[in-house]
């Protein structure tokens, strides 16, 4: 019920808090949100807590996952759309040389990934999968036990596709043998204003289930009617 910014700020804290949801929560507001979304969540944050969220990230984090995440909740990044296919081009050699052989340099890779826009972060991505055959996603090992490597591989989805990104998440709340509550909610309430719509047809592109429905199936009572609502079914 509160604002949004304001909502996102109490996600964050309860994300940073728990530590175990803190990539992705951090990521998707860092690597999906507009710069002046973040800032306003940023604000809302510091205003609700009396820390800045870089402060909370850095107390709660530690290693390769707290350089990444501080570096990509501090950032206000460029926002248009003009790119350097110099740059991208370089950039994607120096990605596949820490990714691939073998010196995985993390300065380089956090370096690129929280610095660059999101139109040269495409450019550099597109550049790679010409280069090296394949998407980076799939160059980089992914360890489910690394937070860190969690973390680029959910900075990397949401930068190149956050719809799909977020299909992918509803997917995997709603097939666990016990439905991930916490991230179905977060995924319908923050994205009900904004490409809920797309994110569901891709759900069904994907399931040949439709969201509802599969909502429908694993929540119950005010809780179910209450995502239903948000979901557009007013049933």
């Amino acid at each position: 019920m509160l604002e949004p910014a304001d909502r996102d700020a109490v996600l964050a804290n309860v994300a940073i808090k728990q530590s175990t949801s803190v990539h992705r929560v951090i990521t998707e507001l860092s690597c999906i949100y507009s710069p002046e979304e973040l800032l306003a969540v940023k604000r809302a944050y510091q205003a609700r807590y009396k820390h800045s969220m870089e402060e909370d990230v850095a107390a709660h984090t530690s290693g390769d996952l707290c350089k990444l995440l501080v570096a990509l909740v501090g950032t206000y990044r460029y926002d248009g759309d003009e790119v350097n296919a110099k740059l991208a081009n370089s950039e994607a050699k120096v990605l596949h040389h820490a990714i691939k052989e073998e010196v995985i340099d993390q300065g380089e890779i956090i370096r690129i990934v929280s610095l660059r826009s999101k139109a040269q972060l495409m450019a550099t991505f597109n550049r790679y999968r010409v280069e090296y055959g394949t998407s980076i996603t799939k160059h980089l090992v992914d360890d489910p036990a690394n937070q860190y490597l969690a973390a680029v591989h959910t900075a990397l989805h949401c930068i190149n596709n956050p719809k799909k990104y977020y299909e992918k998440v509803l997917r995997s709340a709603l097939n666990k043998p016990w439905t991930d509550e916490d991230v179905l909610t977060r995924v319908i309430v923050t994205r009900a204003e904004k490409d809920l719509r797309e994110i569901k047809d891709l759900y069904y592109k994907r399931t040949g289930e439709s969201l509802d429905h599969a909502v429908t199936k694993d929540t119950s009572g005010d809780y179910k009617a209450f995502l239903l609502t948000l979901l557009g079914n007013q049933d």
